[in-house]
């Protein structure tokens, strides 16, 4: 499932920034899809930011001690298949444990113009708990939410 909010405003010939968050899902098709989607509706230069996990007790510890390995080893596995999907290369960024703050970080570094955040099902979803992608589109930019399709059973 996909929903946007805000329609991408492109300048005639510059290739739109875009920031492309995940963790879990990646290298998924809902995200391969999305990314494959706006790369055919104008030129766009797209970045992975894999914010880095906090499990168990780590959640409670400075988030700058976190270990990156998990994240890099997100991005070193869905890079590839993402860059395929956007028709050129993807930079992969390690973010924050913080994804909220890991993608004011981004925006705020790097100036991107769109956010498209691919998360889990609204089920197990904690960054929609958190209504991530609300909280980004607050900034102005228009935000694409990509989950999985929920299983019928």
């Amino acid at each position: 499932m996909m929903e946007s909010s805000n329609a991408p405003a492109e300048p005639s010939g510059a290739a739109a920034r875009v920031l492309v968050v995940a963790h879990k899902t990646a290298a998924t098709q809902p995200l391969l899809d999305a990314v494959r989607a706006r790369a055919r509706r104008g030129p766009a230069k797209f970045t992975l930011l894999v914010p880095t996990a906090a499990h168990g007790l780590h959640k409670f510890v400075d988030p700058e001690d976190q270990d990156p390995a998990e994240a890099q080893a997100v991005i070193a596995r869905a890079v590839p298949l993402l860059s395929e999907a956007a028709g050129s290369p993807v930079e992969g960024l390690v973010g924050n444990a913080d994804p909220g703050a890991a993608i004011q970080d981004a925006i705020n570094l790097r100036g991107f113009d769109e956010v498209i955040i691919s998360t889990l099902s609204p089920r197990v979803s904690r960054w929609l708990k958190l209504d991530l992608p609300s909280k980004i589109s607050g900034s102005g930019l228009p935000v694409t939410t990509v989950t999985p399709g929920e299983e019928t059973s």
